[in-house]
Formats: structure tokens, sequence, C-alpha cells
């Protein structure tokens, strides 16, 4: 198995805007995907995400608030299902780090590359959320190549 891995860091006083990114559905549209529905703030609950290309469906595995926000893949490409998605916010001076993790794909195929240059290019998009209110969630996000 390997996992894609991330690390940002947003300029808060406190890691709460963070974990709402990460819980709320109108937060999670305002860095993710505009098409984002279901509901991400109890274990169990299912959020659906959508893209010009396509899907995914989330289960919410944990939740620590203002800590961790870990999803199962439930639903979309073949490579992700059964993958998990796991968030580590902590406070760090005036920064909220964000360790990001995608975890669980069976192997580094060319479709895990594209997701790794996506997944940074969101993780962005979630810091702009943080520190300014404003992102670039799909479909006006940065595309990177023939896939989106």
């Amino acid at each position: 198995m390997v996992d894609i891995l991330h690390r940002i860091g947003a300029v808060a006083p406190a890691p709460a805007a963070a974990y709402e990114a990460l819980t709320k559905v109108d937060a999670l549209a305002g860095w993710w995907t505009e098409e984002t529905r279901g509901s991400g703030d109890a274990i169990g609950d299912k959020l659906e995400f959508r893209f010009p290309t396509g899907g995914f469906d989330m289960e919410v595995v944990e939740l620590v608030p203002d800590e961790r926000v870990v999803w199962r893949v439930i639903d979309g490409p073949a490579e992700w299902v059964g993958t998990t998605i796991e968030w580590e916010l902590r406070q760090d001076g005036e920064y909220v780090v964000v360790l990001f993790a995608h975890r669980g794909w069976r192997e580094p195929v060319e479709f895990m590359h594209h997701c790794s240059t996506k997944w940074a290019s969101f993780l962005l998009s979630l810091k702009l959320l943080v520190e300014t209110g404003a992102a670039a969630p799909a479909p006006r996000d940065v595309r990177v190549d023939n896939w989106g």
C-alpha cells in the first residue's frame, strides 16, 4: 500500500476554522468542490463530492474536534474505494498546520500522481479559505492536466 502525504500551514488563531472547513458541507464546497452534499459533522455521516469528471462518496469514520478528521472512500474510482483520507490539525505559533494523508492506495498508478497534484492544489484552496474566506473549489480550480 502507498499513501499521498502533504503538509500546509494556514495563518489562523486556532484550528477551529480548518476543522469546520473539513466537517461542514458549505465550507467543504467553499474549497474542494461546489458540488458537495450530505453531512460531515458526525461519525457515520456520508459526504458526496462531485466534479466535472466524476466524484467520490465518503463516510466519516473519525472526528476529534479541532484535531482530526478521517473519511473512508465508499464510492468512486476503483483506485479510491477503500482508501482513507486523514486530516491532522495542530496549532504551531500563528499557523494551523494541516497534515494530510490519502492512505491505502494499492499501487502508485499514474492516476495517483494526478491525484497527488490535485490534492496539493486543493489544500492550497483550503489554506485560502481559512485565511481569507474565499478559495478556488472545482470547477474554478487549477487544471493540472487533461484529467482535470
